[in-house]
C-alpha cells in the first residue's frame, strides 16, 4: 500500500513541476522575428526572334541570373541606407518573364516567332477572361463546319521573319534577406 501511494505522490510532484516549467516557458518573452529586407530583381537580355527552346531556355536562365544579380545589389543599396549589413538570403522566388519584340527604327510591336521557355508561375494563377461579342477571348469561334471542312484543304500561312526584329527576355526574381 506505501509504494502506489509514493508512487502518486511522485508522479503528482512530477506533472506540479512541469506545469511550472510550461508556465515559465509561455511567460518567456517571444523571440524577435528576424530583420529581412525583400526585393524584386529584375533583367533584361537579347534573344534572337526565332530562337530554339535550348537557345530560349539558355536565354531565360541568363536572365534569370542578372536578375538575381539586380535583386541582390539593390538588397546591398537598402542595407547599406539603413545603416546595417546584409545577411544570408532567406528565399528566393521564380518571377517568371516575358518575350517582347520591336521592329527596327520603329516602335511597333513585331511578333515572337520562337520557342518560349518554361516561364514557371509568377504567383497567382489567375487567367483573366475578357468577353468580347459573348464569345471569351481565346475560345474557339464559332465556325459552320462546313467551313473548318473546306479550311483543311488549304496551306496554313507561314510567318515570315521580319528583317529588322529586335526581341528581349525580361525576367523577375524576388529575393529577400536577413539585415543585421
Amino acid at each position: 500500500m506505501k509504494i502506489p501511494i509514493a508512487a502518486t505522490a511522485g508522479a503528482a510532484a512530477a506533472l506540479v513541476a512541469a506545469s511550472m516549467l510550461g508556465v515559465a516557458a509561455a511567460e518567456a518573452p517571444p523571440a524577435a522575428p528576424p530583420r529581412i529586407v525583400s526585393v524584386q530583381g529584375v533583367a533584361t537580355v537579347p534573344i534572337a526572334q526565332g530562337s530554339s527552346l535550348a537557345a530560349a531556355t539558355a536565354a531565360y536562365r541568363q536572365g534569370m541570373a542578372a536578375a538575381l544579380a539586380d535583386g541582390q545589389s539593390k538588397a546591398e543599396f537598402l542595407a547599406g541606407k539603413a545603416a546595417t549589413t546584409l545577411g544570408a538570403v532567406q528565399s528566393i522566388v521564380e518571377g517568371g518573364g516575358s518575350i517582347s519584340c520591336t521592329n527596327a527604327g520603329e516602335t511597333s510591336y513585331a511578333e515572337y516567332l520562337g520557342e518560349q521557355p518554361d516561364f514557371g508561375s509568377s504567383g497567382a494563377s489567375v487567367t483573366p477572361v475578357r468577353v468580347n461579342s459573348g464569345l471569351a477571348v481565346g475560345a474557339p469561334s464559332p465556325v459552320h463546319k462546313r467551313v473548318l471542312k473546306h479550311a483543311k484543304h488549304r496551306s496554313a500561312p507561314t510567318a515570315k521573319k521580319a528583317a529588322g526584329v529586335s526581341c528581349s527576355l525580361s525576367a523577375q526574381v524576388a529575393l529577400a534577406y536577413t539585415i543585421a
